[in-house]
């Protein structure tokens, strides 16, 4: 529509009509597709307001969108989009006495909290998707929590909301009395509230005999919430669930409730999930806060998910069919405590006990700990996004997923639909909220497939005729959207579907916002609105990477792009690391989920022909500093750091490389070359102009001085000990430890889940008697920062092993390279040549057991992770999971009493920074133990997401400004505040050289410290 476009971008900075950023508004967390017709991102609310008034004078419809986690297709339209999302997100007031505040319809539910907490409050509608769930959606979708049984849903948490009407005329919704007394005469309010007072009169009795009497009831408009006989009617709420369809939401003003204290956690396990069903009516009534269900299916997809296998290591007991994970959250921790017994009692009442078997094995795991709560917490959170973890095509899908039924009814109810999934050829996952009654529920299928939708039909009017045979309601949570209005005719009757429809045309007679939600909606199962439907087909494509693990095209690429479920978890604003670009830009287009959602478009023709090796694909994965977050930190295993290598490598086929990344590609091989005249590229940064020069030139920032070179880089000639050899291993500068200290105590350090999975101690299992490894030395610390290397090898000759060198076995001298470098420019095949040769030369010790040690995570991780993807095979395999960092291999060796290591006190405090890779493998635990090796030093680990510089992200031309606000978000700060004689810690190159260029401070690797603190002990 060119004329809304241009009027648009006329008036409005941020306006946007390309058919990438449509596609990536096309999808919400449901399993629905529809293109947007444009999308405006308001700055202010009179941006807004102008927005709606340009589309109403072009005849268009407006979606108001907030975060775009919607299950149900409530944010996807064929509309103006207006995402509230990235600015209108102020906190407007906070009155702690009165337990009140007022925010904008964009603000995030974690930011809201992280602000009240200081307060000693929270909005206490704990939504799974707190972490970018806006105030605005939660409102629209009445969404409710875990914690519901005591602190209700939305709806009950809403004071007011101020609201622009499709006229324009900005409206106050708040308390009002039946006769309308004391409501300004001249108010845009007061015919309405006339109309909709009249309408719930009229429809009284069927309001009171059609709506379900279940507290999780979201489904309609919220017309008892007007019923005659209250002179304390709340006119937001009928506001509240409508889902942008009467009025788009500019202020709310919600309830707070007292922050919770310590609380006492009970895990019930169940060896049947219907005794678990059965036990939940009976739990309640000891009046927990939470009553949440983890069903077999989760545990296991869970457990194969590194960052949820630890926690469920330290709660899990057997194999239990259910857990019930049951919160006392009373102010008196004590009583928290004796309900805890109580609960004990109550499972040994109903017959359950640790030494039965069947359906009745199982008791109460009790969890005090608040930090083990909390992680608990994260992983009963996540259940959604375990579940669509599966990899196959096939998926859960959500649309019986939040019916809700008295408990009582529960357990048969369960029992019940788990026959229909039987009966129509599936199966589901279960997970959530059993206090009350509402279950998350989805049958596993392929809407790719016509029998799967009609499936789909077959279950859906199934499974609601039996909700409304037990009293209950076919929308319990997250609303009705696409996929639940067109069922409101049999739930609420006919008489209550028209009452619905006067509602949205009292509001909005033209059709204006959100239509076909609630009233007049299509069906459920209409192909056309599927993100898989009739229209998808993925082209045939090439891929350089192993994609075996994943189904389609691509080797199995188009299985892991679909893999992204838009569940939002990338959108987090604070805590790990996923998504830093996302994080400082705000933009749908620097998400790991927007990313996703332009691949899949790509590779599947929507997006135009060759749109994978487009400047807009470009321009999509410019600002992702594959940092790997999304690897470990996404619940449905998202790599976009491996995907952008694909997308890299099929634009460097088409259009070939830029100066700039022929520079950064091939730096292994002319790095040699380089060495012998550092003094003439380091003019670079001497010269008046010749910064600029090479901005101009070859795209790097005049803003940064580039790494320096040097001409004593190290040599591998420097290690003595060759495979074989039995000889001491001899380094230059370095002397070797007596006797006496390798006979000192050994030093213990806690356990670690950072190591290689499954072979943690390879070497052991090969024969071997742990008394060597192959140290890898990588290009960045080789020739930039040699004083690592000689750090690392100190401490290992301190320590008393046998240090070989793995040296090329082709005619090239070059030293080996792991490949990264040409990775991050998509240059797969030149990053193969470099696997092949690290394999020949690394494989006899392999063969032998002989750990890999290495100290450039973003280098030595490449081995778990990339050389497997390019090179499948048993050799790539045994290569990772013998590869060490530094410091998992000293922690691991700690662990096992092998470490025979002398230290003395260096420093009384140090800071440490994580690199990205290092948190993506759960390495940093690893890390901060041997760190802890050290006597009198207090680690403190900064809270940060990537550091910014990713390589030679920070030093592009285009990326620099992106880079220092990375740096900026925590850990640049951090540093600044550190006392001046705090050392500051950080194993990636790239880490250390953003803090000095940000902080000037000088940052070290871990061996530089260990190293230090081993000479002290040796008086050096």
């Amino acid at each position: 529509m060119p004329g809304l476009e241009r009027r648009l971008k006329a008036e409005l900075p941020e306006v946007h009509f390309d058919r990438f950023t449509r596609g990536r508004y096309a999808t919400d967390a449901s399993h629905y597709q529809i293109v947007p017709l444009g999308v405006v991102v308001p700055r202010s609310v009179a941006q807004a307001e102008r927005a709606i008034a340009i589309a109403q004078a072009e005849g268009v419809s407006v979606l108001p969108r907030g975060g775009g986690t919607s299950q149900c297709g409530q944010t996807i339209n064929e509309s103006l989009v207006i995402d509230c999302s990235k600015y209108l997100t102020r906190i407007l007031e906070i009155d702690a006495a009165g337990r009140r505040c007022v925010v904008e319809p964009g603000i995030v539910l974690d930011e809201l909290n992280r602000a009240l907490k200081p307060h000693g409050l929270w909005f206490p509608v704990d939504i799974s998707t707190a972490s970018r769930a806006t105030l605005g959606g939660m409102v629209g979708n009445n969404s409710c929590g875990a914690r519901s049984l005591r602190y209700g849903n939305t709806r009950e948490n809403v004071l007011s909301v101020d609201a622009l009407l499709p006229d324009g005329r900005a409206a106050h919704f708040g308390r009002i009395t039946s006769d309308l007394s004391g409501m300004d005469a001249n108010s845009p309010v007061r015919p309405l509230a006339a109309q909709l007072l009249a309408l719930a009169a009229r429809e009284a009795e069927e309001i009171k005999a059609r709506f379900p009497k279940v507290q999780r009831r979201v489904g309609g408009y919220n017309l008892d919430a007007l019923l005659p006989g209250s002179n304390d009617i709340n006119l937001a709420h009928i506001l509240v669930g409508s889902e942008g369809t009467l009025a788009f939401t500019t202020h709310i003003e919600l309830k707070l409730a007292p922050l919770l204290g310590r609380r006492a956690v009970g895990a019930c396990h169940f060896g049947s999930f219907h005794q678990a069903m059965d036990a939940a009516q009976h739990i309640v009534k000891l009046g927990p806060i939470a009553v949440e269900l983890v069903d077999r299916t989760m545990i296991a997809l869970a457990r194969d998910i590194a960052m949820f296998r630890p926690t469920l290591e330290q709660f899990v007991r057997g194999e239990p069919d259910a857990i019930l994970l049951v919160e006392f959250g009373e102010e008196d921790q004590e009583e928290n405590l004796r309900r805890l017994r109580r609960l004990e009692e109550l499972m040994s009442d109903l017959g359950f006990g640790w030494d039965k078997s069947g359906a009745r094995w199982g008791g109460v795991a009790e969890v005090l700990d608040a930090k083990l709560q909390a992680a608990i917490t994260e992983v009963r959170t996540a259940g959604l996004n375990v579940m669509m973890s599966m990899k196959e095509q096939g998926k859960p899908v959500s649309f019986v997923e939040d019916c809700a039924v008295p408990l009582e009814h529960l357990a048969e109810y369960t029992a019940r639909l788990t026959g229909i999934f039987e009966k129509h050829g599936t199966r589901g996952t279960w997970y959530a909220h059993a206090s009350v009654g509402c279950l998350h529920v989805r049958p596993v299928l392929n809407l790719r497939l016509d029998k799967d939708v009609k499936a789909m039909r077959a279950i859906a009017e199934e499974a609601f005729a039996m909700v409304r045979a037990y009293k209950g309601s076919h929308s319990g949570e997250h609303g009705d959207g696409i996929v639940r209005s067109e069922f409101h005719a049999p739930m609420f009757g006919e008489l209550l579907v028209r009452a619905f429809e006067e509602v949205k045309d009292s509001f909005d007679p033209h059709g204006l916002f959100n239509p076909g939600k609630i009233v007049r909606a299509p069906k459920f199962d209409d192909r056309r609105l599927l993100r898989y439907g009739p229209h998808y087909h993925p082209e045939p494509m090439t891929t350089r990477l192993d994609w075996s693990a994943y189904p389609g095209v691509g080797g199995g690429f188009q299985g892991a792009v679909e893999m992204c479920n838009n569940n939002g978890a990338c959108r987090n604003l604070a805590g790990g690391v996923m998504c830093p670009s996302y994080r400082v830009t705000r933009n749908e287009r620097d998400v790991t989920r927007g990313r996703a959602n332009s691949l899949r478009l790509a590779i599947t023709g929507q997006l135009g022909p060759e749109a994978l090796a487009s400047d807009e694909m470009a321009e999509t994965l410019k600002l992702c500093v594959s940092c790997k977050a999304c690897r470990r930190e996404c619940p449905t295993g998202v790599d976009m750091a491996r995907m952008k290598i694909e997308a890299q490598a099929a634009r460097a086929a088409k259009h070939g490389l830029s100066l700039h990344d022929r520079l950064v590609g091939y730096l292994p091989r002319y790095a040699p070359y380089a060495s012998k005249l550092p003094w003439l590229l380091n003019l670079r940064d001497v010269l008046p102009g010749a910064a600029r020069l090479s901005e101009a030139v070859a795209g790097f920032t005049a803003r940064r001085a580039l790494p320096k070179w040097r001409g004593d880089v190290f040599q591998d000639s420097e290690i003595s000990s060759w495979p074989g050899s039995s000889s001491q291993v001899g380094f230059t500068r370095l002397a070797p430890l007596n006797s006496a200290e390798l006979g000192q105590a050994r030093v213990q350090v806690p356990s670690t889940s950072s190591l290689p999975p499954k072979d943690v101690d390879a070497r052991h299992k090969a024969g071997h008697d742990g008394g060597e490894v192959v140290f890898f030395a990588d290009t960045f610390n080789r020739y930039f920062e040699r004083e690592n290397v000689d750090a690392a090898l100190s401490v290992l000759n301190a320590a008393g092993y046998r240090v070989h060198v793995a040296t090329p076995i082709d005619n090239d001298a070059r030293p080996l390279c792991c490949g990264r470098t040409f990775l991050s420019v998509g240059l797969v095949d030149e990053a193969r040549k470099e696997a092949e040769r690290v394999l020949a030369a690394l494989e006899p010790f392999l063969a032998r057991g002989v750990p890999v040690v290495g100290l450039e995570p973003s280098c030595l991780l490449g081995f778990r992770d990339e050389i497997p993807a390019l090179i499948p095979g048993e050799a790539a395999r045994k290569l990772a999971s013998h590869a060490f960092l530094f410091e998992e291999f000293l922690a691991h060796e700690a662990q096992a009493g092998r470490l025979k290591l002398a230290l003395r006190p260096v420093g009384e405090r140090a800071l440490l920074h994580g690199h990205c890779h290092q948190k993506s493998f759960g390495a940093m635990s690893a890390v901060e133990a041997v760190l802890k090796l050290v006597p009198g030093l207090a680690v403190e680990t900064v809270d940060s997401s990537c550091c910014g510089m990713a390589g030679a992200f920070g030093y592009g031309a285009e990326t620099i400004d992106a880079s220092l606000a990375m740096g900026e978000l925590s850990l640049l700060p951090a540093v600044r505040k550190a006392a001046p004689e705090t050392l500051v810690v950080a194993d990636g190159t790239s880490c250390r050289h953003q803090i000095h260029d940000g902080t000037g401070r000088e940052a070290i690797h871990v061996a530089r410290v260990l190293a230090m603190s081993a000479a002290a002990a040796r008086g050096m």
